[in-house]
């Protein structure tokens, strides 16, 4: 067993082929491919699944995923102490719906920046079955989603809450509905709309709210970014949770303004998710620890007290209890 198969084996995992590995690592393709191949032998098992559409870790793969992980930074700790310059590093990748990208997402990072330097952060946008999936199969090491009451999290990972928020009506600051308080269901049917694509938590979540009779003027994005975008240009207003909203800079320029929904009480948690590993490495460990503190941040900005210090592991989201952040 030599080192750089494992080394390929994570570039495999990371990049979710054997071509995109084999351009990072700079190794050919069909060498990187038999050098796995010589691995898996060695074994006695399969470590990738292989297929049309790429190569990825198997789940026996993913059962040796955490001893490999700890082989590879061991030897960079052992190469760092030698004092050798060619310490492999490997960039974290974070998985995010992008709701939380101004308030908690950007800050954590510049956190990071400070203590470890720059570079090293990969910030992935996707659907949450996607972000799931990634930190299933190890491509991603981070996610940040959101969820509804009674959704689920694969057993397989472990959920932190990070703040819970409400959904809101967001607006231009010159439009008709923000001379009032709050906003009605019948009011924002009656409006254009920009929502977000199927598969994203809001896109459900508007269903409910419009009891599945969408409003008939409608624009579809991938996300809460270039959804705030296309309201500023003034397509029509999106319905997003509050603290997507709340310290984005359309709204501290006065373009953007946000609304409650009269009548309606449901709840929007923003989780952090992570693979079960008994060992994290020391940059991830340090993005959790900064995206809680800006989490608590956020909340005190809002005047509202964190419930406790201590986070338990979360499989479903069915209470209105406020965030509880992890330590």
């Amino acid at each position: 067993m030599r080192i750089e198969q494992l080394e390929y084996l994570a570039a495999v995992t990371e990049h979710g082929s054997l071509r995109r590995a084999s351009e990072a690592m700079h190794i050919s393709q069909p060498a990187l491919s038999e050098a796995v191949t010589k691995l898996e032998k060695e074994l006695g098992t399969t470590l990738l699944d292989r297929r049309r559409t790429g190569s990825r870790i198997s789940r026996q793969g993913l059962d040796l995923l955490q001893s490999m992980t700890e082989v590879l930074e061991a030897v960079d700790r052992l190469r760092e102490a030698a004092g050798q310059q060619s310490v492999r590093r490997r960039d974290l990748r974070i998985g995010t719906v992008n709701t939380a990208s101004s308030s908690l997402l950007a800050p954590a990072l510049r956190d990071l920046h400070a203590r470890h330097g720059s570079g090293g952060i990969e910030v992935v946008n996707g659907r949450q079955t996607d972000i799931q999936q990634g930190l299933a199969e190890g491509s991603l090491d981070l996610g940040l989603v959101n969820v509804l009451p009674g959704d689920e999290v694969p057993p397989t990972l472990v959920a932190d809450k990070l703040i819970e928020g409400t959904p809101v009506a967001c607006l231009r600051a010159d439009h008709p509905l923000t001379s009032k308080e709050r906003v009605t269901i019948d009011e924002l049917r009656a409006e254009p709309h920009v929502l977000m694509r199927p598969g994203f938590v809001m896109h459900r979540y508007a269903h409910r709210l419009f009891a599945g009779a969408l409003p008939e003027t409608t624009y579809a994005t991938d996300g809460a970014e270039m959804g705030k975008a296309m309201v500023a240009a003034g397509l029509g207003l999106s319905i997003l949770p509050d603290f997507s909203i709340t310290a984005d800079p359309l709204v501290r320029a006065g373009v953007l303004t946000t609304r409650p929904i009269q009548t309606d009480q449901t709840t929007v948690t923003l989780l952090m998710l992570r693979r079960r590993a008994e060992r994290v490495s020391e940059p991830l460990r340090d993005l959790q620890t900064a995206l809680v503190r800006q989490s608590r941040a956020y909340l005190a900005s809002l005047e509202l007290p964190a419930t406790g210090s201590d986070t338990a592991p979360v499989t479903s989201i069915s209470s209105r209890a406020r965030t509880r952040s992890a330590p």
